[in-house]
């Protein structure tokens, strides 16, 4: 017995959903983690601003 044709599309369909849902969360999650490590940077930098800020206060 064999399938009709479009019973093997909708096979490939469902694989390549997968694969292209799999491929856009791997994209987002690198995007995601660059803007936190700019963040971070941002936050690091203030924090040495506001620490030389109560070196000068104090001195």
């Amino acid at each position: 017995m064999t399938l009709p044709i479009w019973m093997y599309l909708v096979v490939v369909g469902i694989f390549v959903s997968a694969f292209m849902t799999i491929k856009a969360a791997k994209e987002e999650k690198h995007i995601e983690d660059e803007w936190i490590e700019k963040e971070g940077e941002v936050y690091i930098h203030r924090m040495e601003e506001e620490k030389e800020k109560r070196r000068q206060f104090t001195s």
